[in-house]
């Protein structure tokens, strides 16, 4: 296990944990992508404008995103090129979920950018709707 991705995806869940906007922007690759996927095959793909509006928009309300990170738990790491990924379980509404983040490498070392995020859940049908609902 690679501490320094788990170190670096600590750095994330406690800044959104946080609803540190300045950070996750930082964070956040501006290429970034989440691609969500469920058990029925149901498939979405959200950029990072589109979390970046939410987390703001969650913060001028006064809201957050949750109570604690203390549920993560860090599967795996690996390496390859310039990239680095990390596996990570969660539990979201008394439900398993599967995360995979990739990060970019900072040139001058560590782990710089987050670049893509591959979320398996049981059940994205809401989201779905939300995104047809939203689609001009």
């Amino acid at each position: 296990m690679d501490q320094t991705l788990v170190d670096r995806m600590r750095t994330y869940l406690d800044a959104g944990l946080a609803m540190d906007v300045e950070a996750l922007d930082a964070l956040y690759d501006p290429a970034f992508e989440n691609v969500r996927c469920d058990e029925e095959g149901l498939t979405v793909t959200l950029t990072k404008d589109m979390f970046m509006n939410r987390f703001r928009a969650l913060k001028a309300q006064g809201r957050n995103v949750g109570e604690s990170v203390d549920d993560a738990t860090f599967l795996a790491t690996g390496a390859f090129g310039a990239y680095g990924w990390i596996v990570v379980h969660r539990v979201k509404d008394g439900l398993p979920v599967l995360y995979t983040f990739v990060w970019q490498r900072d040139p001058r070392g560590g782990w710089g950018t987050l670049l893509r995020e591959f979320t398996y859940e049981k059940d994205i049908s809401h989201l779905v709707r939300l995104m047809e609902r939203a689609a001009p």
